[in-house]
């Protein structure tokens, strides 16, 4: 949903041969899948249900090999989402999704969090090359996870976890495709694992 073509695009950038996949089943025969995302939890998680896209991206999970999720699909990763409603993830990776809670904030920050902004506390060979990267972000919701799965963090009003990993699971809650070269190093680190 939504950003499909600006990654692709991206790939094309780095020289990568990518293909958009439509049939549950091709998913296997790819030695790593992004997983974009723009629009909301709960229409993206039936959307993957009913195509059987859900139960792939599970069984391409255990394989070992290297996945990334995107905004909306990096928030899809973990277990439950509060964005309109309760809404059950992917659960690949523990935690939950939350609104940006403007009680937290000392000042009167905007939601949705939209601009450029930086990732700190950097922990990941994808930011191999990259000091605190400024990033393009478009969310209102952010992940709440242990401090194990976090591998960057960024400030808007107060820290929360924007990019995430566990074992061969990757999390941007930026995205890379609209990032300009920062966001290219990324996926072209992503595209070495």
């Amino acid at each position: 949903m939504g950003n499909l073509a600006s990654v692709y695009n991206a790939c094309a950038l780095l020289d990568t041969k990518a293909s958009i996949v439509k049939n549950p089943d091709d998913l296997k025969n790819f030695d790593r899948i992004i997983l974009p995302g723009v629009g909301a939890f709960g229409d993206a998680m039936l959307h993957l249900k009913e195509t059987g896209m859900k139960d792939a991206i599970l069984d391409f999970s255990k394989t070992g090999k290297a996945m990334i999720g995107i905004c909306l699909g990096m928030q899809l990763l973990f277990e439950s989402s509060q964005e309109f409603g309760a809404h059950e993830g992917l659960g690949l990776i523990d935690g939950k999704i939350l609104k940006f809670d403007k009680s937290k904030m000392e000042e009167d920050f905007k939601i949705p969090h939209m601009g450029w902004n930086k990732i700190t506390n950097t922990k990941s060979v994808l930011f191999d090359g990259l000091e605190d990267p400024y990033l393009y972000f478009v969310h209102s919701y952010h992940v709440h996870t242990k401090e194990a799965n976090v591998i960057g963090q960024t400030t808007y009003g107060y820290k929360f976890a924007s990019a995430v990993n566990k074992d061969n699971i990757y999390g941007f809650q930026p995205h890379p495709e609209k990032s300009h070269d920062n966001g290219l190093k990324i996926l072209k680190n992503f595209l070495k694992i």
